[in-house]
């Protein structure tokens, strides 16, 4: 009996050609990791010539910007109080980082072609403490991968080390290191899955009374939960206290005119160079016009993936500039709901697509330099941004009497009269992401 069968299958393929690999590495990268990228290709390919950013353009917009740091056109970083001294140069950690060794383990597990894919695009989601924003997992609805996949896939990165990576939240975190252990403890697994900020403000009675369990039991459970890792990335984080950053884009005020600048001044400017274009027309050796022709298409590429990079960094920057203008004006600290997905389709662009543009970018304008990740705030009811949520109950409780602070009931009845109505819990969540102790320890 014959084992060889033929077939017909009709079947979509998405493949990475390497102009687009180049484009999609070039769009995530840093100010200084394109600086050191632009660097080595300089040096690897001779039709790249390298030449000095003009420094009139750059003085002109610090003339009318004066909070823009000097220290740019010395290629300094900025911190968000001051200027750290110029980098001597920074360790190579790529292959140390948490995304590379999860991709190592991705590779050994030898997976199916579109369930291993999948695992490392996640992997190369989850931040710098090992979690997954949902935000990002939603985002793959609209590249129609079927859910089954995308469930699949997080569960096999979520069985991956350290244990409790790929956790959305906290709990999940906490959750996914229990199940690991022999014999994982049912009340503490109840525990940090219901009642984490009830432990965090150390309720054991009226944990153990909802559980129908003793106090002493809840405590013991504490010990086992606090023995657990909540950032499971931490192992693969520098030991720096402090971390500098360059901004990526300006915005400022220019001629009475809101506008977004690209911080490019410290780039060189990056051209082919016409003699070896004048010896690739002129050789006539067939060995050395292959060679110049493979280096002119690597070259053109890259000018390419530089043009895509600026273009779709600016367009999401004005596109934060104008959804979040009364922040920039210094109008108000609060920021408009804004998420990624919404901007993507504002703008016509795949989510992925916005989700590198924006990833480890900085923005500085006259209020200092943020993360621009920061200005994506997600909605809650009453049609603000969570940001605006937590600057409301920061507010209230900087107001606040401290002999009789609010209660978490209190503060929720209090922003449903500023128009944010959120649930009590929702008011504790945020209360205790904002390190602000309960009206107990308010209390003086």
């Amino acid at each position: 009996m014959s084992l060889v069968q033929l077939k017909t299958e009709l079947r979509q393929e998405l493949k990475l050609t390497p102009q687009l690999m180049q484009s999609m590495e070039v769009l995530q990268m840093t100010s200084q990791e394109l600086l050191e990228y632009l660097s080595r290709q300089a040096e690897e390919n001779p039709l790249l010539d390298q030449s000095d950013p003009p420094e009139r353009a750059y003085e002109e917009l610090r003339r009318q910007a004066g909070w823009i740091d000097g220290g740019v056109r010395d290629r300094a970083s900025f911190a968000h109080e001051g200027e750290a001294p110029p980098e001597a140069g920074r360790e190579d950690s790529r292959l140390e980082s948490l995304s590379a060794f999860l991709r190592d383990q991705i590779h050994r597990l030898r997976l199916p072609k579109p369930l291993a894919a999948l695992c490392e695009y996640l992997a190369e989601l989850v931040d710098e403490d090992g979690y997954l924003a949902q935000e990002d997992l939603d985002g793959l609805a609209s590249l129609k991968i079927p859910q089954a996949l995308t469930d699949q896939a997080l569960e096999t990165l979520q069985s991956l080390d350290p244990p409790g990576v790929g956790a959305r939240s906290l709990s999940e975190c906490l959750l996914l290191q229990l199940s690991r252990q022999e014999g994982a403890d049912p009340l503490a697994m109840d525990i940090a899955a219901r009642f984490l900020p009830e432990l965090g403000r150390k309720h054991y009675a009226a944990i153990a009374q909802k559980l129908g369990v003793t106090a002493e039991a809840v405590r013991a459970a504490e010990r086992v939960i606090a023995s657990l890792e909540p950032r499971p990335g931490r192992a693969f984080q520098t030991a720096e206290p402090t971390v500098y950053v360059r901004p990526d884009v300006f915005v400022a005020q220019l001629e009475g005119e809101w506008k977004v600048v690209l911080n490019e001044y410290y780039l060189p400017r990056v051209s082919v160079n016409d003699y070896y274009l004048r010896l690739l027309k002129s050789s006539d050796d067939k060995e050395t016009r292959d060679y110049l022709r493979q280096k002119l298409q690597q070259a053109k590429w890259l000018l390419d993936s530089l043009e895509r990079r600026g273009s779709t960094l600016r367009r999401c920057a004005e596109a934060v500039l104008e959804a979040q203008l009364p922040f920039f004006a210094g109008e108000t600290q609060a920021l408009a709901p804004m998420t990624l997905s919404a901007l993507a389709e504002a703008l016509a662009l795949h989510p992925s697509t916005v989700s590198r543009a924006v990833r480890g970018k900085y923005l500085q304008c006259r209020q200092g330099t943020y993360p621009l990740r920061y200005f994506f705030s997600l909605p809650v009811s009453g049609g603000v941004s969570r940001q605006a949520a937590k600057q409301a109950l920061l507010s209230l409780i900087r107001e606040e009497d401290r002999k009789r602070p609010y209660s978490d009931q209190d503060l929720c009845r209090l922003l449903a009269e500023r128009g944010v109505r959120v649930a009590r819990r929702t008011v504790t969540k945020y209360r205790l992401e904002l390190g602000l102790g309960s009206s107990a320890a308010r209390r003086k």
